[in-house]
């Protein structure tokens, strides 16, 4: 099983980097530890099980068989619009769960099926080679350090924390910020992507040489996902209609995913460190650093569990990303327990809605000060 931290030296240009104190990693060896006995004394893998199975393809064939009842049936509007609506939902289940545990190794103890799973991100218009130098690599390790972690700094119209650049109009940012999350799942796929392809840098980070096959795959993805998602659909539609739905689609998915990302890093008690800016280090090693700049929620309802891929879990995510999330709920009263007993800050709110709460508040706060 493995349970090590993600490597915490990233060169961002040649002239600077970011490191993390050590402090003998105290906190996070007895995590560790304690955790690796919960799966040795259960005798279980910590990877995915029988219900993210089913969860998996239980999204999968309702996906495809939305989009093939839109394409071959020719339902009413009513219908086809509600079964866009479902498409965006499932899309994000998709992500969340499937996309999610593959693109960290933690789907399927089989890396054949990690692989496969890691690419779901491809069926839905993105490419796993950016999401993992993006995700895996600079957001797990430099969360919430602004000038690095992209996913504080993709969306300039909010301003996420007092680094950025203030603009009169962030006063209304917490009134008009989901509407924004809802089109960052197009912006994501038709701009972005082709920023960092072209560009070779996810922000100020070079993202190592792509290959021929990575090469491929990202054209391949997007030809792929226009043909079926807008030119498909208008042979049989119309363009006004496809253009309809494609949005409705791409709202669903986008404020989904958003929101559920702002939820567990963006709200009223994560931290947004600045001692690197002149030494370049953060004082805290890398484990408490996660627990500062992150936040869990709603962890009671299983219905949001479910749905989200364990992702309300975030801390328990952020500490052991190559455990599948089907596990998070077992080993949040170890991280809990350990957290209060090294006196590490464990964030985390109750519910959804008091989490949204929370991410307005914050919104509001940042705005002016």
């Amino acid at each position: 099983m493995q349970l090590a931290a993600p490597s915490i030296v990233v060169k961002p240009s040649t002239k600077e980097r970011i490191t993390f104190g050590n402090h003998q990693n105290l906190f996070f060896t007895e995590v560790k530890k304690q955790v690796k006995k919960h799966f040795e004394d259960k005798g279980i893998e910590s990877t995915g099980n029988l219900n993210l199975y089913m969860k998996a393809l239980f999204f999968t064939m309702t996906y495809l068989g939305s989009y093939a009842i839109i394409i071959f049936a020719s339902p009413p509007i009513w219908l086809a619009i509600s079964l866009c609506i479902y498409m965006g939902a499932a899309a994000a289940a998709l992500g969340f769960n499937v996309m999610h545990d593959g693109s960290h190794g933690s789907f399927s103890s089989k890396k054949w099926l990690n692989t496969l799973t890691a690419h779901y991100i491809n069926l839905l218009g993105g490419d796993a080679m950016l999401w993992k130098n993006k995700h895996n690599i600079i957001h797990h390790t430099f969360t919430n350090i602004e000038g690095f972690d992209q996913d504080i700094a993709q969306m300039p119209v909010l301003r996420l924390n007092t680094y950025q650049k203030k603009f009169w109009f962030h006063r209304f940012q917490h009134l008009y910020c989901f509407p924004v999350y809802g089109i960052s799942s197009i912006l994501w796929m038709f701009a972005l992507d082709f920023q960092k392809y072209f560009t070779r840098k996810v922000g100020n980070i070079r993202i190592s040489k792509i290959t021929f096959k990575e090469h491929c795959a990202f054209w391949a993805t997007k030809i792929i996902y226009v043909s079926a998602h807008m030119i498909i659909p208008a042979m049989v539609w119309g363009w006004p209609a496809t253009l309809l739905g494609f949005f409705i689609y791409h709202f669903v998915l986008g404020i989904t995913i958003s929101t559920v990302f702002q939820l567990a890093h963006v709200v009223e008690d994560t931290d947004f460190p600045s001692s690197h800016f002149d030494s370049h280090k953060i004082e805290d090693e890398w484990a408490v650093h996660q627990l500062k700049t992150t936040a869990n929620f709603a962890t009671n309802s299983k219905f949001i569990t479910w749905f989200v891929g364990g992702l309300n879990y975030q801390v328990e995510h952020h500490l052991f990303p190559k455990i599948s999330h089907v596990h998070y709920p077992a080993i949040n009263g170890i991280i809990k327990r350990v957290s209060a007993d090294y006196n590490v800050p464990y964030h985390e709110q109750p519910t959804f809605f008091t989490a949204v709460k929370s991410h307005m508040n914050h919104l509001k706060k940042t705005a002016v000060a």
